[in-house]
């Protein structure tokens, strides 16, 4: 069974950074591709960034600019790196894998962006 295992998660001021990051427990290039998903307070889970097994990332309106998704293949790791975090921002963030119709989930790492 696959397992994904999120970490880097926090409270920090609007404005400042955090790097998220995602370890599996097997190559991280068996997936097709890996996502970043968060769910606010309130609202639905909802895709942030992704990147596929050719290094094609793809981003939410809101985050492009602010947050960059990359990936270690030595370290079986997926990283989110935000950017002037806002209080939008705010959201349990989990980590996504899929190899075709399998899906994988961790659970979740906690940011909050708050004055």
């Amino acid at each position: 069974q696959v397992q994904l295992v999120e970490s880097g998660g926090g409270l920090v001021q609007p404005g400042e950074s955090l790097k998220l990051s995602c370890r599996a427990s097997e190559n991280i290039f068996n997936f097709n591709s890996m996502r970043w998903y968060r769910r606010a307070p309130g609202k639905e889970r909802d895709l942030v960034a992704s990147i596929n097994v050719g290094g094609r990332t793809d981003y939410e309106e809101s985050v492009k600019g602010r947050f960059t998704i990359s990936r270690d293949g030595a370290k079986n790791t997926v990283y989110l790196q935000m950017n002037n975090l806002k209080p939008d921002d705010t959201a349990v963030y989990y980590c996504r894998a899929n190899i075709l119709s399998r899906e994988f989930w961790g659970q979740g790492t906690q940011v909050t962006v708050s004055s």
